[in-house]
């Protein structure tokens, strides 16, 4: 209960304070590439249930059915922990490299939050096909609320991959106190600040 309390009040405390640089961001995304200016992304939440995670969309329309025609691109993508790059990714726009290096595409999750479907500390959520690094202890993995920062995102560009990150990410759902949340997010303050590398 105090988690959500935390939850509530810090995702509505930066919504306000962020709301002028979501509007400018969304305007710039509607401007260059039109709608849709949101993106929901299908992942895996607390017991195992899809959900859409809210982006500022930082691709072109139609970005998922490309990876699918793409086997090399889609190939690359998995090898990187469901990631590509924006450097080498050919389905991010130009406002979106600037969005996703700055963070700023992730401010609409604050909305998941209040949703609750989110909590602002929390193991990163992941689409169904990373479940498998996680073997017998996915089950471990989704008793959690996925979260807007985390014990992998605090660590910035040393953040590993599978199936090191897997192991991180377990470590921190069995050891999860309220002062590692904070502690967390100590550290993320400054790799948000930094921002996140093309590359």
């Amino acid at each position: 209960m105090l988690r959500r309390l935390g939850d509530i009040a810090g995702a509505s405390v930066l919504l306000v304070v962020l709301l002028p640089l979501l509007a400018v961001a969304a305007l710039a995304v509607l401007i260059e590439s039109g709608r849709p200016i949101f993106f929901g992304h299908l992942r895996l939440g607390r017991g195992g249930r899809l959900y859409r995670c809210w982006k500022l969309r930082t691709m072109h329309v139609g970005a998922e059915a490309r990876l699918e025609r793409e086997p090399h691109l889609k190939e690359r993508y998995v090898q990187n922990g469901y990631k590509l790059p924006s450097a080498i990714d050919p389905r991010v726009t130009k406002i979106g490299r600037v969005l996703r290096r700055t963070y700023v595409d992730e401010i609409p999750q604050l909305l998941n939050v209040l949703h609750g479907s989110m909590s602002l500390i929390g193991p990163r959520p992941i689409v169904p096909a990373e479940l498998a690094w996680y073997g017998s202890n996915s089950k471990e993995l989704l008793q959690s609320k996925p979260g807007i920062f985390g014990e992998w995102t605090s660590r910035g560009d040393a953040r590993p991959s599978y199936p090191e990150r897997a192991h991180m990410e377990l470590n921190y759902v069995r050891r999860r106190t309220l002062g590692a949340d904070l502690a967390i997010l100590l550290r993320t303050i400054p790799v948000v600040l930094r921002g996140q590398p093309d590359e």
